[in-house]
């Protein structure tokens, strides 16, 4: 047994412990209640426990993640539950989580993703403006370092970022036409190198 699986089965005794002592505090002296309720814990700890040995199994259809397929550099995303395509892109080795919108001209970063590559988006200068879904919105160019998607790695690209409310960055055209190709099939989107 490892570090870490000793330390997750001293943490479930532990809380297995602090339940049953609590009950036995509870119920002195009516036993019939006590057994109800130490029943009621030990189904519910053993659902938890199943549910996470099951997580395994279940997580990467609840919350798909993208692969790069070996022998062809292919990179395969899967559709998120909500129908949009989401890829993590490193820049400058910090991963960066995108939605992949092919109606998007470049790469555009929420404020929050641009202070996490260390840009500092209140000092930029947000002299440009974009017309979005949500009407036009001010945005600033930067130069990202290194962009990395699968085994396609981009020296140096332009970039924008939005002085707007964003969820999530966008993974805009000027990134995904560098791939030969593009198609989506099915509930997946492959970018072929």
């Amino acid at each position: 047994m490892d570090g870490d699986t000793l330390a997750r089965v001293t943490y479930l005794v532990l809380i297995a412990v602090a339940v049953g002592g609590a009950l036995i505090a509870q119920g002195r002296g009516n036993w019939s209640k006590l057994s109800q309720q130490a029943a009621i814990w030990g189904l519910i700890f053993v659902g938890v426990i199943a549910g996470y040995g099951l997580w395994s199994d279940i997580g990467p259809q609840l919350l798909p993640r993208q692969e790069v397929v070996s022998d062809t550099g292919q990179i395969v995303l899967p559709r998120g539950p909500n129908g949009h395509f989401y890829a993590t892109v490193k820049i400058d080795g910090t991963p960066v989580q995108f939605v992949v919108d092919t109606g998007a001209t470049s790469i555009v970063l929420t404020k929050a993703d641009a202070r996490r590559l260390g840009l500092h988006p209140e000092s930029l200068q947000y002299i440009g403006v974009a017309d979005t879904a949500n009407g036009l919105v001010r945005t600033a160019q930067v130069t990202l370092r290194d962009v990395q998607l699968g085994g396609l790695t981009v020296p140096s690209m332009r970039a924008s970022v939005n002085d707007g409310r964003m969820e999530m960055s966008l993974l805009g055209m000027t990134f995904l036409k560098r791939f030969s190709k593009l198609e989506i099939a099915g509930n997946k989107m492959i970018l072929t190198p």
